[in-house]
């Protein structure tokens, strides 16, 4: 089992920045492929960004490209979204997820389809002015 807590959302005026962080216990995120994942209201869940453990390699919303980025700190056991240039548009309650490496294809099927072993509780972020 692997607990996941987001923390870092609130409100931020158009073109400023917020950073998300996700803290894991239960299990070292070492085992996992690692993503971000957004739902806004009306709307189906996307994937945002993810990370394959196996060889690094990232996925990007074309939304998004250029202006956040992923990362994780093995050390701390925790995850981070930075997200710079914020738009109106990328309002919505933002999850950090894992999945098992072992059942990941691809990243960018797996970011796609947004299927997780393990899911936090979400975090608000509203961009306005």
């Amino acid at each position: 089992q692997v607990q996941l807590v987001e923390s870092g959302g609130g409100l931020v005026q158009p073109g400023g920045s917020l950073r998300l962080s996700c803290a894991a216990s239960g299990d070292t995120l070492d085992y996992y492929g690692i993503g971000w994942f957004r739902q806004a209201p009306g709307k189906p869940r996307e994937g945002v960004s993810c990370i394959s453990r196996r060889d690094g390699s990232t996925y990007y919303a074309e939304s998004v490209k250029g202006r956040f980025t992923i990362s994780r700190d093995i050390a701390k056991n925790a995850m981070y979204l930075q997200m710079n240039s914020l738009k109106p548009e990328d309002t919505a309650v933002y999850y950090c997820a894992v999945i098992a490496q072992w059942k990941i294809t691809t990243v960018e099927i797996w970011c796609s389809v947004g299927e997780n072993d393990y899911w936090g509780q979400g975090t608000q972020v509203t961009v306005s002015s």
